[in-house]
């Protein structure tokens, strides 16, 4: 009898979080619309947001999250931390949702294939891959931020990037798209590399062989698959641009958005490779014969030191890369 009335309050609780949660997000979507109409009608410079804007805004990451959370792929915190990011890049520029949408579908695809095999060689896997707050927040939380200065710069909507133009926010828009495109990579990497390469890592740093699963071991195959990564990402930003954004005849060309992808997929895993060389503990623990994060007597030191985990790492890589890619694009970008 107690147990099944734990079971039905467990319940409860959580039907009443799911309406305070659903509530609080449709509530912020409001608060959006509200604060940008009274701005609008204030200085008369920004458009205000449609309704059915915000309310795509909501639904859309909403689905996603509940997908998510339903396949493993999330976890209840996880879910919460995407639901506020997949809302705020959704309700700034569509072309951001897009390029988001690619990377979690794509991630999360590759991250359960070839799951027998990563087991053996991965000390931490986790079925599914299931993510965090923490780890939606570092790879997440620098496009969140960019999405909301974009917003405060020109308000919601879709643009060209044009340097000439709208120097600023196609700034904001590459260096987001970067970071993005920089998680997808290193992503891609780390989940085909392991599976599909017939060959041993080696450190980034020194060029040595090493075990599968040392932080900072590359493969040809992990370089080509973050570069594939990357691409997708920015295809996925670019059709959007051309579905959506009006007179791109009269702006710079915007197909080397998806070249910039590939790119930014393809440093962010280089970078991603060099820091967690040098400030991530690798060794090989020979009573499980895995590569392992921690020290132990049994463990054998490979690379790094103990300094940050996989997640700041992660963090550190798409911020370096959201503020140096756009500056390069800026100077290479045809006119």
């Amino acid at each position: 009898m107690t147990s099944e009335s734990d079971v039905l309050m467990k319940e409860y609780i959580k039907m009443v979080t799911d309406m305070i949660v659903l509530c609080a997000t449709l509530a912020l979507s409001l608060s959006f619309w509200m604060i940008s109409i009274a701005i609008s009608s204030y200085y008369g410079t920004l458009r205000p947001v449609s309704p059915w804007r915000w309310l795509f805004s909501i639904l859309v990451p909403l689905m996603l999250t509940a997908r998510g959370m339903k396949r493993q792929s999330l976890s209840y915190s996880g879910a919460l931390g995407a639901l506020l990011v997949g809302f705020v890049l959704t309700m700034a520029n569509y072309s951001f949702f897009s390029a988001l949408l690619a990377f979690f579908i794509t991630s999360t695809k590759l991250t359960r294939w070839g799951g027998a095999h990563k087991r053996k060689l991965d000390a931490e896997y986790k079925e599914g891959g299931q993510r965090n707050w923490i780890q939606v927040f570092c790879n997440g939380g620098v496009p969140t931020e960019l999405a909301l200065l974009y917003m405060i710069e020109v308000g919601p909507g879709e643009m060209a990037i044009d340097f000439s133009r709208q120097y600023t926010a196609s700034w904001m828009c590459l260096s987001l798209l970067g970071a993005l495109a920089c998680s997808c990579g290193d992503t891609w990497a780390s989940e085909v590399g392991p599976v599909l390469s017939q060959s041993q890592p080696r450190l980034i740093t020194t060029w040595k062989e090493v075990p599968a699963g040392t932080n900072g071991g590359v493969t040809t195959v992990g370089l080509v698959a973050s570069f594939l990564g990357g691409l997708v990402v920015g295809g996925a930003y670019y059709a959007t641009q051309l579905l959506l954004v009006n007179d791109l005849d009269l702006v710079n060309p915007q197909w080397p958005i998806v070249a910039y992808g590939g790119a930014a997929g393809l440093l962010g895993s280089l970078l991603d490779s060099f820091l967690g060389a040098h400030m991530q503990y690798s060794g090989y623990d020979a009573s499980i014969g895995k590569v392992v994060s921690y020290q132990s007597a049994t463990t054998r030191r490979i690379c790094g030191k103990p300094i940050l985990d996989n997640n700041a790492v992660n963090l550190f890589s798409s911020v370096l890369v959201a503020l140096v890619l756009p500056g390069l694009a800026w100077g290479l970008w045809p006119r």
